[in-house]
């Protein structure tokens, strides 16, 4: 199977990853409802707030799933059995997803007012750095490589 990947490239490696979660947020790109907002509330902190007037604690549901974060709505049977006149406040069942990045974290989720807010952190991670040690082949029948001498005298 050939594929045509910007990231595709031989010097990129491990990023195959990318393209599943790439896929997965231009899918959940044409969502429309509810409406939501993020915004960055300190250097290392987000929070998504989501208008979801008219649904209960019980009624809504915040989960992670496989590097996602999602957001459903289940209006309550009580509601179904409610004769409208007229219904402009929209209660209808939804699912909002959010493709999260490697490390970030979920803080907790406060219900206000009709807006769902969700609070995340990526906490600062510090720049590790690894020395590879390099060893000597065994040498022995079957083996073509030549091993280097790397004493200094």
């Amino acid at each position: 199977m050939s594929r045509n990947f910007a990231f595709n490239s031989p010097l990129l490696l491990g990023f195959d990853h990318l393209e599943r979660v790439l896929d997965r947020a231009t899918k959940s790109a044409g969502e429309g409802y509810p409406p939501y907002n993020i915004e960055q509330t300190e250097e290392t902190k987000l929070r998504i707030t989501l208008a979801v007037a008219g649904f209960s604690m019980d009624d809504l549901s915040v989960t992670v799933e496989d590097d996602q974060l999602v957001v459903r709505g289940h209006p309550s049977a009580e509601d179904k059995e409610r004769l409208y006149i007229h219904k402009g406040i929209g209660k209808r069942q939804f699912q909002r997803a959010f493709v999260l990045a490697e490390g970030i974290e979920i803080s907790g989720a406060i219900l206000d007012s009709g807006l769902l807010h969700i609070d995340l952190e990526r906490p600062i991670q510090e720049i590790e750095v690894r020395t590879i040690p390099i060893k000597q082949p065994q040498s022995g029948p079957g083996s073509n490589a030549k091993a280097i001498n790397v004493n200094s005298s």
